[in-house]
């Protein structure tokens, strides 16, 4: 879906909430505050009243959409952009593009990003899997008396990431901060099938131990940085783009926030073959 395609096929609201009506109902109206299916069309105010709580409502309460001044058209015009942002869309130049203030554009983008997390049962990792771990935020101000360290040891956030090849991927902000051992193995244990898989990861200490919990490959890459299948490529190829995005596009980005926008670059990476991950995004948009 592109912006052209959104124009042609929601022109006016009422097209835009019949879609949305279908999406979430499939032609049949339920009561977000009772589960009644009892309830009348208002066609004037483009809502509904529920005969059993006596109370009306529209197919946007409950929803990304709850609340919104906005027309339906620029929020399907917002999740297009979204989605098609290889690396991200800056709020303000949502803004721009949507003719909407920057505090607007940026609570539309989270709300998108909160339709983008995937909530529901994960698949297991399984096959090899590539694990690795990097760090997130700016350089130290001038005159801080900070030093710009880099990688292991530096002040920024460590984000720790678990990949298939040719899957799914997973990534999260490391507990308490700390990359130890134990975190470590608690994230493999929580996405990791250990009984159907290989792990692949570098040298670093914290992942001593693995062994003991399924298959491990050590990629020391002071001397080398491929050995066959052994390597830690596709990890590092998300984290330039993940990178690249919270450089390139939002410069900025702060630690209660980072889990909802590395949410977004893995959801459109598990989702990169999906045939309609427009109609996707909005069903989770509506709870369907």
């Amino acid at each position: 879906m592109n912006i052209i395609s959104i124009y042609k096929q929601f022109p006016k609201e009422i097209d835009c909430i019949t879609y949305l009506e279908e999406t979430r109902w499939q032609g049949k109206p339920v009561c977000p505050y009772c589960n009644s299916t009892n309830s009348t069309p208002l066609l004037k105010e483009q809502r509904h009243h529920c005969n059993n709580c006596n109370t009306t409502f529209s197919v946007t309460v409950n929803t990304i959409f709850h609340q919104t001044h906005l027309p339906l058209q620029k929020w399907l015009l917002a999740v297009t952009l979204v989605l098609n942002a290889k690396k991200g869309i800056a709020a303000r130049q949502l803004a721009r593009d949507l003719e909407v203030n920057k505090n607007t554009a940026w609570r539309m983008g989270m709300k998108i990003r909160q339709a983008m997390v995937d909530t529901g049962q994960r698949n297991l990792l399984t096959g090899l899997v590539e694990m690795d771990e990097t760090y997130i935020g700016g350089k130290p101000r001038k005159g801080s008396g900070q030093i710009n360290k880099r990688g292991r040891g530096t002040r920024k956030t460590p984000v720790v990431g678990i990949i298939e090849r040719g899957g799914n991927v997973t990534a999260s902000v490391a507990r308490n901060g700390k990359l130890t051992t134990k975190n470590l193995a608690d994230l493999v244990r929580r996405n990791v099938d250990t009984n159907n898989a290989t792990l692949i990861t570098d040298e670093f200490t914290g992942y001593i131990g693995m062994r003991r919990i399924l298959p491990h490959e050590i990629v020391d890459h002071s001397n080398w940085y491929v050995d066959g299948f052994k390597h830690t490529n596709n990890m590092e190829s998300f984290w330039a783009l993940l990178k690249r995005g919270i450089v390139g596009q939002y410069h900025k980005v702060s630690l209660y926030y980072l889990p909802r926008y590395i949410d977004e670059f893995c959801y459109r990476h598990n989702h990169r073959k999906h045939t309609d991950l427009f109609n996707l995004t909005i069903s989770k948009g509506l709870g369907v």
